[in-house]
């Protein structure tokens, strides 16, 4: 055969090569080999065009995800994405490669992504008009399926079966993992939670089925119908809007969990309209909750909204709006959500007490709370006490007044609402002159107050008369005001010691019958003994009775002062104190009664708690201490922290007991050497060094005991000294020199699911247990370096100050 016609048989078989071969038509199965990149083809589209994969340009930037689409309507939807923590910039390429493999790498060729999971061997893939990406084996028997990976949206024919999970964006227009998840337990419970963005784990849920051991998967049926499967045959429908009809055949279907919080069924029309014009936005069909804003009320994060704002429903979509308080900006105009910071200078702890300088105002807000971030609270109190309250207060930044009832909120301010269901107001502390909303007036003017105009009307109403009488009324004007205001002065002073509300005293009798004659004990410590009572009162309301053996001799005068000292201490990681007894020779503390028991029980008992309880339990003592050392009126050291004063309420919320004891008690009380404060195996190395104890002190009692936390273990073994891990430090010392942490909690798969927190949490207790006061870390630091805020630097070799010493 000529050249020629070779090299013309040659261009043919090369022209209809990439037909045959690469070149996708809708539907069609996608070859192995086959590839899309951001600059050439960059989607397989299904057969009846509705859906498309492949690289998707993110709105206003030169950034692609790998996802499915809607690719029909103008705003192309995303259903599905691959790589929403981390979009790829132009030049980059996914393959269904040779061996089956799809894989997605960026413009320097490095592996961003690749399907999870696939069982078997592949022999094509197909993008199907049900929305579903689907690797498919020579039999046809499914492989892999975006459907059975979803991200935050599910289809019509997808289920969510247990163990399956709907990850919220970050905002409307990031796609990376956001602070909510819906989730199809194993338990059978279809649930609602916030996350923490670090480590990805679950706070509290906001909403859940019920379906506890009777729910099998939730079902987006091809009609449009949502519903929880049940295992006895039956469904469960998510709201009672279940029942509406909308035809699939004339409208796209999908339900998403949104990046506010809430799981939205929306429709789309799958025509444009008569004047060719498309819809531009989805419809709601039905959602859950029904309230994001009052729904998520967690200990912990920050609500529907980010820290400092609330949260408000508008509209008649009903659609929540993230809100600043008044003297509040956002942290991020573009990202309403993320929270609210204050635009003026915080009240001084200096200048406590006046109201000269600076000079704030009370705002008044109905309807409105953040019910997560009290630190006191007042009973039987009116509004004018409530306001003033928290006017005197250096860390109170707003309060709440409802029904007689006064909360005092501080820095900063969580699960923000505005709601009539809340009901009372809120009163905002602001600086005058504040940009943000308009100057009110005065404390002294307004509801319920008299208008301090008055006596300059009556002043110039009377001028006039005789030079006399004149005199005389003015005198007596004066005289007037001076009383009134000598008055209202004495009135501040009294209501800035409202820390005799709530304290109640007790004679020892009463104390004596609360406690069936100190019958059932809970617990024998260096501060005394503890039983268990109950409130004639209330008899719903159990109570610790703790009875000081020894007091400080020249303590004994001032041990209502103490006491005094301690009932102003309020904070959700502290026990509260209720009452006391000093009659005579006795000395008692009334304290409220934590059901769960001490923090050693739970540690050292038969089971081991979980890893995500644990962690919980470490922030929380952390976070008190923190309060105790430097956001309360007062510094105080508590000099024994150790399980065993550490208690678990109904929640297994963390609370710090027996803090502000130190000044009442016996210097030689104690289970260690005379003039130590605290126990063996927690006391910092400084008490026997002769050096000036610092609130450091509780920061080794707590490296210790965070250690203990970790390991579910004591940190000396009594009677097994030959054993390399026979004293806790030493041994979580010798592991992390060696890069041995999971050593440390061996046979706890939940831990080792999470190796950078445990590895942070490590080397943050590493820091605490220095021996070098100096190199320890604030209580303050601690927390933020628990809670990811900021890095944890290698720690030193936290024995290296002994041999210096030696």
């Amino acid at each position: 055969m000529p050249t020629s016609a070779l090299s013309h048989l040659l261009l043919l078989f090369l022209a209809l090569l990439p037909l045959s071969t690469f070149a996708q038509t809708p539907g069609s199965r996608i070859s192995l080999g086959a590839s899309l990149s951001t600059d050439g083809n960059t989607s397989w589209v299904s057969p009846s065009g509705d859906f498309a994969f492949g690289f998707h340009s993110l709105q206003d930037q030169d950034l692609f995800l790998l996802a499915v689409w809607f690719d029909k309507i103008p705003d192309k939807t995303i259903v599905w994405s691959a790589n929403g923590n981390t979009p790829v910039l132009r030049g980059s390429k996914v393959e269904l490669t040779t061996d089956g493999q799809l894989v997605l790498t960026n413009h320097q060729n490095q592996l961003i992504w690749r399907a999870p999971n696939i069982n078997g061997t592949v022999a094509y893939a197909t993008m199907r008009d049900t929305g579903n990406f689907v690797l498919t084996s020579t039999d046809s028997a499914v492989r892999w399926d975006s459907f059975d990976h979803p991200t935050d949206t599910l289809l019509p024919v997808q289920v969510l079966g247990r163990s399956r999970t709907l990850t919220s964006r970050e905002t409307k227009t990031n796609y990376s993992e956001g602070r909510f998840e819906f989730r199809m337990q194993n338990d059978g419970n279809l649930m609602l939670y916030t996350v923490d963005r670090l480590g990805r784990q679950t706070y509290n849920a906001y909403w859940n089925s019920k379906t506890v051991g009777n729910g099998s998967q939730l079902v987006f049926n091809q009609s449009g119908y949502i519903y929880l499967s049940l295992t006895n045959g039956t469904v469960f429908n998510l709201t009672a809007d279940n029942t509406v009809s909308v035809p699939t055949g004339a409208f796209y279907h999908k339900a998403s969990l949104d990046f506010d919080g809430v799981f939205r069924q929306y429709i789309h029309p799958k025509t444009s309209q008569s004047d060719g014009r498309w819809e531009q936005s989805w419809s709601i069909v039905q959602f859950v909750p029904s309230n994001i804003c009052t729904a998520i009320l967690g200990d912990i994060g920050d609500g529907a909204c980010g820290f400092n704002s609330y949260c408000v429903l508008e509209g008649d979509s009903q659609m929540p709006s993230c809100k600043c308080p008044p003297g509040y900006t956002y942290l991020d105009q573009n990202n309403t959500f993320k929270g609210c910071k204050q635009d003026f200078v915080s009240q001084s702890c200096e200048m406590d007490g006046s109201r000269t300088e600076p000079k704030y105002d009370m705002i008044e807000m109905i309807d409105t709370d953040w019910p997560k971030s009290d630190f006191e609270h007042y009973k039987s109190i009116n509004e004018n006490e409530c306001r003033d309250a928290c006017f005197v207060d250096c860390f109170c930044a707003v309060a709440i007044f409802r029904g007689g009832e006064c909360w005092k909120k501080k820095l900063p301010l969580s699960n923000g609402r505005m709601n009539p269901s809340v009901g009372g107001k809120a009163l905002i502390k602001r600086a005058r002159g504040s940009s943000t909303s308009p100057p009110l007036p005065s404390p002294g003017l307004g509801k319920g107050k008299k208008d301090n105009r008055t006596p300059i009307l009556i002043i110039s109403a009377i001028l006039g008369s005789s030079a006399f009488l004149n005199f005389f009324l003015l005198s007596l004007i004066l005289w007037i005001i001076f009383f009134t205001n000598h008055k209202k002065i004495v009135k501040l002073q009294l209501d800035s010691s409202l820390i005799g509300v709530n304290l109640r005293s007790f004679t020892y009798m009463e104390l004596e019958k609360v406690t069936d004659g100190f019958k059932e004990e809970l617990g024998r410590g260096s501060c005394g003994t503890v039983y268990k009572g109950l409130l004639e009162s209330d008899r719903a309301n159990f109570v610790a009775v703790k009875r000081l053996d020894k007091v400080v001799k020249e303590a004994e005068k001032e041990f209502k002062t103490e006491v005094s000292a301690i009932s102003r201490i309020h904070h959700k990681n502290l026990v509260q104190l209720i009452g006391f007894c000093d009659e005579g020779p006795h000395r008692l503390l009334v304290y409220e009664y934590m059901s769960n028991g001490s923090l050693a029980s739970f540690l050292f008992g038969s089971s081991r708690p979980s890893w995500n309880q644990r962690t919980q339990i470490a922030f929380g003592i952390a976070r008190g201490l923190t309060y105790l050392h430097e956001e309360c009126g007062n510094q105080i050291i508590h000099c024994d922290i150790k399980p065993q004063n550490v208690l678990l309420d109904d929640n297994f919320t963390a609370r710090i007991s027996d803090f502000g004891l130190a000044k009442l008690l016996r210097t030689n009380q104690t289970q260690t050497t005379t003039y130590i404060r605290g126990t063996r195996g927690y006391v910092a190395p400084e008490w026997f060094k002769n050096m000036a104890v610092t609130a450091k002190v509780d920061v080794h009692s707590f490296g210790v005991m965070l250690l203990e936390i970790i390991c579910c273990r004591s940190n000396v073994l009594r009677d097994l000294e030959d054993r390399d891990d026979a004293i806790l430090t030493d041994w979580v010392c010798d592991c992390y020199k060696e890069g041995r942490i999971d050593k440390l909690v061996e046979n706890d798969e939940e831990a080792l699911n999470y190796p950078r927190k445990l590895e942070r949490m490590v080397m943050v207790a590493i820091w605490c247990i220095q021996e070098d006061p100096s190199l320890r870390p604030s209580m303050k630091k601690v927390t933020q370096m628990l809670e990811g805020a900021v890095e944890v630097a290698v720690p030193p070799d936290p024995f290296s100050f002994i041999s210096s010493l030696a």
